[in-house]
């Protein structure tokens, strides 16, 4: 269903930095832009690093600077040509990281599995056992959950503005470049803090500034006003698994 929200065009791919090209930019020097992704991403690494320790977790803990740091290190190890996301790679880096520091810092911990710890060329004591499960499968099922998990997230803002799933699907425009025109509009909102607060507020589009703004007539903007409105919130919130999604879509 998702997927059928966003078949934009690839010539919007331009438009919008996706966060692989944005690591590609860093490991070529833009330390600016590492910064700004570091403190972007701060909400998704701790959403990581709490399924890894099972509680919630602060940015005074140690085990959000071991995520912090991990999701760093993905950053500059991550090759386009492997064809995952950076996304998918990160979770992967930060929930080896964090075991590995639990693992140290606990000495009691897994020592039912004492038995199955090996010895690596460089006699560094790991366990293939627990490595497969936790590094894994429990990947894959981590990942899933952190999906419905957004998509139940969004779900529930779209009902604020009287929204459904169905109903996004049943609106999406059918043309590609109405898709495109829309898209467009959503970026002019999320630009714009005076527009993005008086959506957040009022539940509905500033129609007399984006009809100015983006030189389109007012019967267009509503005839797709639930796609711009179900476009800007997943770019505007803290939905990275959707945003990671539609961006590669763009």
């Amino acid at each position: 269903m998702i997927s059928l929200i966003f078949k934009l065009s690839d010539l919007t791919r331009r438009k919008i930095r996706t966060l692989e090209e944005t690591a590609l930019l860093i490991q070529g020097g833009e330390d600016s832009l590492l910064e700004e992704t570091l403190e972007a991403y701060k909400p998704f690494i701790k959403k990581v690093v709490s399924r890894v320790c099972k509680r919630y977790i602060h940015e005074t803990d140690d085990e959000f600077s071991v995520g912090l740091w991990a999701f760093h290190e993905a950053i500059m190890k991550y090759d386009t040509s492997k064809g995952s996301s950076l996304l998918s790679f990160s979770d992967v880096i930060i929930t080896r990281k964090v075991i590995d520091y639990i693992r140290k810092e606990s000495k009691d911990q897994h020592l039912s599995l004492t038995a199955l710890e090996k010895e690596d060329e460089k006699d560094q004591v790991f366990n293939p056992i627990v490595d497969k499960l936790s590094i894994e499968h429990q990947k894959h099922q981590d990942q899933a959950l952190a999906r419905r998990e957004e998509i139940n997230e969004y779900t529930m803002i779209l009902k604020e503005y009287g929204l459904t799933l169905q109903d996004v699907v049943k609106h999406s425009p059918k043309h590609e470049d109405a898709r495109l025109n829309a898209f467009q509009i959503a970026q002019i909102i999320i630009e714009r803090e005076e527009l993005l607060g008086y959506l957040r507020e009022k539940k509905r589009l500033p129609m007399k500034e984006l009809e100015e703004l983006a030189s389109v007539s007012r019967k267009t903007i509503e005839r797709n006003r639930k796609y711009i409105i179900a476009v800007t919130i997943i770019l505007s919130e803290q939905f990275y698994y959707l945003r990671d999604y539609l961006k590669g879509r763009l």
